[in-house]
């Protein structure tokens, strides 16, 4: 399904790019892990089941259907590539989502504050906060301006290793959400080792999905601006995701529908 077309680091930062090969597994991965993580199928699970038992009679389960009916899919095409990144990085480097991040949202438009990706990340016997950032980008430019400038992911990903008032928000929004299930012993764990490191421990990840050709440009300088902030023991990570593809065309992908 892909092929690694370029991979170099900088101390506790690294960049690579991943070039996805189009067929039945690019097919597969977009209808099914992608779209289970755009959609929440979990969450709506357990959404229509709660709600199913309190239906008692037929008047409300009609007026449940009307609800269910009511539901506005996410179709823009950033949040099929933010959902893309959350299931490579589940895929490839063992991310653990404890929340959906769909579930947070007010109206169907709505923006979430902090960062796009809230998570753990376990290698061996130990396990990390993961924090990061995507970004999509057809820009024809290398880099791409959405890695650079203010509101740029590496930018953006300094901001997460060094202002610990960003830090603080997430936990406190994490905290509740993993209580009480089976995501608090990873908050645990991942909040035990930050602490007694002085909160450095924390894993850091920047995902850019391009619809362009493979170009270590992309991500090359801003890994080394990262490579000189990032220090151990944190870690950060920047892919790159290039798409067989246009962004354009990744809601139909996950229906099933051609480039």
């Amino acid at each position: 399904m892909h092929i690694s077309v370029y991979s170099n680091s900088l101390d506790a930062t690294s960049w690579d790019g991943v070039k996805f090969v189009d067929g039945h597994e690019f097919d597969v991965f977009m209808t099914d892990d992608v779209a289970l993580r755009l959609h929440d199928e979990i969450g709506k699970a357990d959404f229509t089941s709660h709600l199913s038992s309190l239906a008692s009679t037929g008047f409300a389960q009609d007026s449940l259907q009307t609800i269910l009916e009511a539901e506005q899919p996410e179709e823009r095409d950033w949040a099929v590539g933010e959902a893309m990144a959350e299931a490579w990085l589940s895929r490839e480097h063992g991310v653990v989502w404890p929340w959906n991040m769909e579930r947070d949202k007010r109206t169907p438009l709505a923006s979430l504050p902090g960062a796009d990706l809230v998570g753990f990340v376990t290698n061996g016997s130990e396990t990390r906060l993961a924090l990061g950032e995507v970004k999509c980008s057809s820009d024809s430019g290398t880099p791409p301006n959405v890695m650079t400038g203010h509101h740029g992911m590496a930018h953006q990903l300094e901001s997460l290793a060094t202002d610990i008032g960003i830090l603080h928000t997430l936990i406190r929004w994490l905290q509740p959400r993993c209580r009480g299930n089976g995501a608090e012993p990873h908050f645990n764990a991942a909040i035990s080792l930050l602490l007694q490191s002085g909160n450095k421990a924390i894993s850091l990840f920047g995902v850019l999905v391009r619809d362009t050709q493979p170009d270590e440009k992309d991500l090359r300088n801003r890994g080394k601006h990262l490579g000189s902030i990032v220090k151990a023991p944190a870690k950060c990570y920047l892919l790159a995701l290039y798409l067989p593809c246009s962004i354009a065309s990744l809601p139909a992908r996950i229906q099933g529908g051609v480039p």
